[in-house]
């Protein structure tokens, strides 16, 4: 699986709470099943929760939103394309430990798709291919820096962040 790590690592760079404390952001899968048509041919798909916890964080929600958002339009679209399914699909929880920090919790679901071919030689192969590339540039966000309206940085990934 893929998406866990692309997902931590771009919330890492983009969130500078968690540049400083990478440790404080956990990332599980949870509820996990695989599935395969039975089509000729192995291929098959993984399907999961994907469960980011973030500990004893001060920063701003936006500041975890914002970015989520950015990657899911690239990495998961249809969690936003889909109206029923992006109305309930990324949750979170939040314990406050006092009135500046909380443990953060936020799930979506996640699948990936997993091709494998065999080779000429009889060799099978395994590959994870890209999502589907959109048309509409206007929809991707490979950099962006988010701030508050008091001009405070939030969040900031791709470009010189």
């Amino acid at each position: 699986m893929k998406k866990p790590e692309s997902l931590r690592a771009h919330l890492l760079a983009a969130i500078p709470e968690l540049k400083r404390n990478p440790d404080r952001l956990l990332v599980f899968v949870d509820s996990g099943s695989m599935r395969s048509t039975a089509a000729p041919g192995l291929s098959f798909e993984y399907s999961y929760t994907l469960n980011l916890i973030l500990t004893d964080f001060s920063g701003s929600p936006d500041a975890v939103a914002v970015p989520l958002f950015a990657w899911v339009l690239v990495n998961q679209r249809e969690l936003m394309e889909n109206l029923e399914k992006g109305k309930d699909a990324i949750k979170f929880e939040a314990d406050i430990l006092d009135n500046s920090k909380v443990d953060l919790s936020i799930t979506l679901p996640l699948t990936e798709r997993v091709i494998v071919k065999r080779l000429d030689n009889g060799t099978l192969q395994v590959s994870h291919p890209a999502e589907p590339v959109v048309d509409d540039e206007a929809f991707l966000v490979p950099a962006m820096r988010v701030e508050t309206s008091d001009g405070e940085l939030i969040a900031e990934w791709g470009g010189n962040g």
